[in-house]
């Protein structure tokens, strides 16, 4: 039969899966091996009636193996960040609000251990910028950030940062079921507790999909500002009112209503090789002793921390040998400190104990997750919050170390 240029299959790729042969295949399905290679090929269409054996064969429906082009479903969407260059290229979805939102999955974004499969991809990106507002980096030691100094800004290097008040529209072509993409809560944040978490939710309600986007507690309340992600994740420490997260979440969701759930309250400080073989004790030890660390970027509550301590003790942070040295999640600094690039770095009891490290504890930070109020009547929401209660979600934050849970799931705030 003559092909029609639109028709689509994947045969291959499922009779390869199968540990099928061409002609293994062609056998069973009772037709020739040309007749497999050409399909393939896309050389031609089959017939209804081979197409039905080869489904048979295979085990699975016609409209597994063939569709048209034209079938895959496309939906407007807000894409978060820059428009890529390319044309086209690979995103996840979710939808927020009354709006879809597109992540691109680029770089780092594009895997966690494996590589994340795309939700659709983009296929005309039309960008509309509104005002361009220039924000400032956070103040350097010589004035710690209060919640005044909150910006909403994605990772930039140090210094000043654009954000962009207009919206990248991008039309999207459906990759995956858009019931499934319905069903997707999407959270920000710097913990590796949220994969832990998403893991732990998605076996509970296998239907429900938890995407989590590494973001530090500054970008993290940023992209909920600005309806990027449902809920933010954040341990930022306001030293003027000896609060956590609430002055800041007060500040920038101006207009906006929201609640603040606790994770759990964490030990933050320096990760060290085993044994502390330095002796390292306090911060102003790392000019002492000429140790080399690595810092998280401005904004980040483990940056902030860092230069906190510093300014206690009148250390300036440039005065630290490695300061200009950064790395963008808690997992990069232990690797950092493993691997002898770095004597030491901020982090969390946590982490120090699943990569086999030193600690020197330095604060107790309350982990919070921020939820626009309008987003808990969505049922993916809800479904996500049910599981922070339930004692197998406890014990494994618990065994972690570094964690105390006994509040976990509260309401501390409501804004």
């Amino acid at each position: 039969m003559k092909l029609d240029v639109n028709l689509c299959n994947n045969l291959k790729s499922i009779r390869t899966r199968l540990g099928m042969s061409q002609q293994e295949l062609a056998n069973i399905a009772g037709v020739t091996r040309q007749s497999i290679g050409g399909v393939e090929l896309g050389q031609y269409a089959p017939s209804v009636a081979i197409s039905l054996r080869l489904a048979k064969a295979l085990g699975c429906q016609v409209e597994n193996l063939f569709w048209f082009e034209e079938d895959l479903p496309e939906v407007e969407a807000i894409l978060v960040g820059s428009a890529p260059k390319q044309q086209q290229s690979r995103v996840s979805l979710a939808r927020v609000g009354d709006q879809w939102i597109a992540y691109p999955l680029v770089g780092n974004d594009a895997f966690r251990i494996e590589m994340i499969p795309a939700d659709g991809e983009t296929v005309a990106v039309s960008q509309k910028t509104g005002k361009s507002l220039r924000v400032k980096g956070f103040p350097s030691v010589s004035k710690l950030p209060l919640a005044s100094d909150v910006v909403t800004q994605e990772r930039h290097p140090a210094g000043e940062a654009q954000s962009q008040i207009g919206t990248n529209k991008v039309q999207v072509r459906l990759l995956d079921d858009i019931d499934k993409l319905h069903n997707t809560v999407v959270i920000a944040g710097c913990t590796p507790v949220l994969s832990l978490l998403a893991r732990a939710t998605e076996r509970w309600h296998p239907k429900l999909r938890i995407h989590y986007r590494f973001a530090h507690s500054t970008a993290a309340l940023g992209s909920l500002c600005r309806g990027e992600v449902h809920i933010a994740g954040m341990h930022l420490y306001d030293a003027d009112t000896g609060e956590h997260n609430i002055p800041f979440v007060r500040k920038a969701l101006t207009g906006k209503s929201a609640i603040l759930i606790t994770l759990g309250v964490w030990e933050e400080g320096l990760l060290v090789p085993p044994g502390n073989p330095m002796g390292v004790k306090t911060v102003s030890d790392l000019v002492e002793f000429g140790a080399t660390i690595v810092t998280h970027e401005v904004g980040s509550a483990s940056r902030m921390l860092l230069e906190r301590k510093l300014q206690e003790e009148g250390v300036p942070l440039h005065k630290v040998k490695g300061s200009d040295h950064i790395v963008h999640s808690h997992q990069d600094v232990a690797l950092s400190v493993v691997s002898g690039i770095a004597d030491a770095g901020i982090s969390t009891a946590s982490i120090a104990t699943a990569f086999g490290l030193g600690f020197i504890p330095l604060h107790r930070a309350r982990y919070d997750l921020v939820i626009i109020k309008e987003y808990l009547e969505e049922e993916p929401v809800k479904q996500f919050l049910s599981i922070l209660g339930h004692q197998l979600v406890r014990s494994q934050l618990e065994i972690l170390g570094g964690y105390d849970t006994s509040n976990i799931g509260e309401v501390v705030a409501n804004i």
